[in-house]
C-alpha cells in the first residue's frame, strides 16, 4: 500500500465542493448536499481507479451501474 506524505489529494477532492458552494451560495437542503456528495464521490472514485467516467455514467443510466472497487488491491 502506498501512503502519501501530504494531503494534497484530499484538498483537491474538496476543491470542487467548495467551488460549487461559492458559485451557488450553498445547497437548498441537506438532502441536496448529500446527493451532490454521493455523486461527486462516485465520479472521483471512478477517476482515481482509471475507469472511464462517461462509459460508467452510460451504464448507470442504462440500469447497470458499475461499482468501483472499495478496497485497495
Amino acid at each position: 500500500m502506498r501512503i502519501s506524505w501530504d494531503n494534497n489529494q484530499a484538498e483537491r477532492d474538496l476543491r470542487m465542493m467548495k467551488l460549487r458552494q461559492k458559485i451557488s451560495g450553498g445547497f437548498r437542503s441537506i438532502k441536496g448536499a448529500q446527493m451532490f456528495c454521493r455523486i461527486r464521490g462516485y465520479l472521483s472514485t471512478l477517476r482515481k481507479q482509471g475507469i472511464d467516467v462517461l462509459d460508467a455514467l452510460k451504464q448507470v443510466f442504462a440500469g447497470n451501474p458499475l461499482f468501483p472497487v472499495l478496497q485497495p488491491e
